[in-house]
């Protein structure tokens, strides 16, 4: 006799998707197209997160908008890395006018590093009570006085406290950018903005350089007007923002992340379990929205809420955000970032990324250094010149760790029923690694053996260029995909992570060199390389795996209120 299995209640269906989700993993590819969800137009993927009804929601925005504002963001992150990494090539003029040495610059180097770490825990929960906008303009702000006193600045001394103010106003490129990047875009167009954001970083690091090389061989500038330059620049952008930029800020009032995801798990348990009766209510579905395909159905509740008008201009340039800001304490926000010490893959990208930044310090710190002496004999242009090699690499880099990765999660995702679990991406991390890791050896030793400069200048920062320009936005997608839901406590933790890391480097690096030569110094920042980009496969194997135990702690932790 056959027995007819009986059919899930919805209590059970919920009760089983409950059970079932896993934080990061979610339906980024609709294959059947029938999910009761929003989609990117008429395409199979599903916008995560989703948008809210709210005219003001970031996520509604045109696209042109959305790359408007993100130019504003790029430009600025771009320019400030130029502010806090452009010395290199002026450090044989500051041995000289300072009286001082390579060691006492890399600590005021190294002090740097120490406030956009201090800045991250500060700046950001700032700027979720009082908006992004509000940072952003402080930070432009004292980024143009701390060039004002790198202009007039006559002794070592204060080139402390030029670092300190351009550190910690430079603080929010590292941590702050990204979140506004995941405030106007979905998840399936994120790594491509992040590994362009990587891209500005690194290019303003390498072009920085290059143009300060110039600028001080010129005979009607100094070294001063290095700093000078860059406080015409950002007044120009102060003026841009006050006048253009928004604030992107909007804080709980979409659906909460985790139970849209829990929603759709339902509506796939549900079509599994009778796909006869699902596929009606799909075609029902579609009848009542007029066949549009990807109009949202809410809940009988939403139809209640009244829906905000569009803000007006002076409104939304009102430099305090009070409407979407986030309504907790301060204080409250500034601890939060401790919670996430206890999931593996925050703490593990912290690591992985402040790796890639000791290349980046090891460039800047030692470049004048290697070629101004024999036997290659630069001068202070083509010191700066080495950099364009690094720039190179980036920008290959951002297209393999930005757009390439973006399409291969999705094909993934295709292939995996529609989901896309995070760990899709640490795959496009393997080549990085052998790359990062051959750039250390002909960077170091090929300088070390005095070969001609076209292997370490050349293909040595080349490939140093590829692997921090794709290996950081890899990364950093990674983590924020696993915990959307703490993605602003979690970039706080990472960055600081990142930067302690790379301040400890920028102090030791020297007396290292000085210690171990290049040539052991060098085999041991290889070693930290490969062993730091290929732990990536502990987490392409059992990523999923922490995640699910993590699953108890990232719902607590998720609660805006927890710590009280």
């Amino acid at each position: 006799m056959d027995f007819i299995k009986p059919k899930k209640t919805r209590e059970e269906i919920n009760i089983e998707a409950e059970r079932e989700w896993i934080p990061g993993t979610v339906y980024l590819v609709d294959v059947e197209k029938n999910l009761d969800v929003q989609h990117n137009g008429s395409s199979d993927i599903v916008l995560v997160p989703q948008p809210s009804d709210d005219p003001n929601d970031p996520l509604r925005w045109s696209q042109n908008k959305k790359n408007f504002q993100f130019a504003i963001i790029f430009y600025w992150s771009f320019l400030t890395s130029v502010a806090t990494n452009w010395v290199g090539p002026v450090w044989d003029d500051w041995v000289e006018d300072f009286n001082t040495t390579y060691t006492v610059l890399n600590d005021t180097s190294a002090v740097c590093w120490l406030f956009l770490g201090i800045g991250c825990i500060f700046l950001q929960p700032t700027a979720m009570t009082l908006g992004r906008r509000c940072v952003y303009l402080f930070a432009t702000l004292v980024q143009m006085l701390g060039n004002v006193l790198g202009g007039c600045t006559q002794n070592v001394g204060a080139l402390y406290g030029v670092n300190i103010m351009t550190g910690f106003a430079g603080a929010p490129c590292d941590s702050l950018v990204q979140i506004s990047t995941t405030d106007i875009f979905f998840q399936h167009e994120r790594a491509t903005r992040i590994s362009l954001l990587t891209f500005a970083l690194y290019s303003g690091s390498y072009l920085g350089p290059i143009a300060a090389g110039y600028i001080v061989e010129n005979s009607h500038f100094t070294w001063r007007w290095c700093y000078w330059f860059l406080v015409i620049f950002f007044g120009a952008l102060l003026i841009v923002q006050i006048v253009i930029m928004e604030d992107t800020t909007f804080v709980g009032q979409r659906k909460d992340e985790s139970k849209v995801e829990k929603d759709i798990l339902a509506q796939v348990i549900s079509r599994e379990d009778d796909p006869d009766a699902f596929a009606s209510k799909s075609i029902e579905k579609k009848i009542t929205n007029n066949n549009e395909k990807d109009k949202v159905i809410f809940e009988v509740e939403d139809f209640n809420k009244p829906v905000p008008e569009m803000r007006s201009y002076i409104q939304r340039m009102i430099p305090i955000e009070r409407t979407y800001n986030d309504k907790r304490a301060w204080w409250k926000i500034f601890i939060r970032p401790t919670l996430t010490l206890a999931l593996p893959a925050i703490v593990w990208t912290g690591f992985v990324y402040g790796v890639q930044v000791m290349w980046l310090s090891l460039i800047a710190t030692t470049q004048s250094e290697f070629f101004y002496y024999d036997p290659y004999n630069f001068g202070t242009a083509a010191v700066g010149d080495t950099n364009f090699s690094s720039l190179i690499g980036c920008f290959i880099g951002m297209f393999w760790g930005g757009p390439l990765s973006d399409k291969f999660v999705a094909w993934k995702a295709r292939r995996n029923n529609g989901i896309l679990e995070p760990e899709f991406r640490l795959w496009f991390l393997l080549l990085p690694a052998v790359i990062n890791s051959a750039g250390l050896l002909m960077y170091g030793l090929g300088v070390n053996a005095g070969v001609h400069w076209i292997c370490p200048a050349g293909f040595g920062m080349g490939c140093l260029g590829f692997g921090m320009g794709s290996g950081g936005a890899i990364v950093l997608t990674y983590a924020l995909d696993c915990y959307p839901q703490l993605q602003s406590e979690s970039m706080v933790m990472i960055l600081f992570l990142r930067n302690m890391i790379g301040m400890g480097f920028t102090f030791a690096i020297q007396p290292w060199l000085d210690l171990d030569g290049i040539v052991t110094t060098t085999w041991l920042m290889f070693m930290l390389s490969m062993v730091f980009n290929f732990s990536c496969l502990f987490f392409i194997k059992w990523g999923k795996q922490w995640r699910r135990q993590t699953k108890d702690l990232y719902v607590k932790f998720s609660d805006p209120d927890f710590f009280l």
